[in-house]
């Protein structure tokens, strides 16, 4: 089982960006799927991100595409998102999840990390 954990939120202003990371250890990474959701207060987690194993293939939510890119680094056993233009919308915590890859995009998660805050003020 993957263990996965992000970091690289904070506090931003409208406009801002941010880079979160996402180490793993403890799992073959680099034959996962890597997604990137988030969960603001009151709300349900929503998809934001996905890359493929070999980073050939992304998946952007409709809020994240032409401001976030996703990517990753097998070699290290990071991946990251970059935000860019961020709003105030964005605020939430930010999840990184591993999926096997048995389908595209994937389905189903099987490890996530403990999250990390992203607030954006206006």
């Amino acid at each position: 089982q993957v263990k996965l954990v992000e970091s690289g939120g904070g506090l931003v202003q409208a406009g801002g960006s941010l880079r979160l990371s996402c180490a793993a250890s403890g799992g073959t990474f680099s034959s996962y799927d890597m997604g990137w959701f988030r969960q603001a207060p009151g709300k349900e987690r929503e998809f934001v991100a996905v890359i493929s194993p070999s980073g050939h293939y992304m998946d952007y939510a409709d809020s994240a595409k032409g401001r976030f890119t996703i990517s990753r680094d097998n070699a290290a056993n990071t991946g990251s998102l970059e935000m860019n233009s961020l709003k105030p919308e964005d605020t939430a915590v930010y999840y990184c999840a591993t999926a096997y890859g048995s389908s595209w995009p994937p389905l189903e998660y099987h490890s996530w990390g403990q999250g990390t805050q992203v607030t954006v003020s206006s």
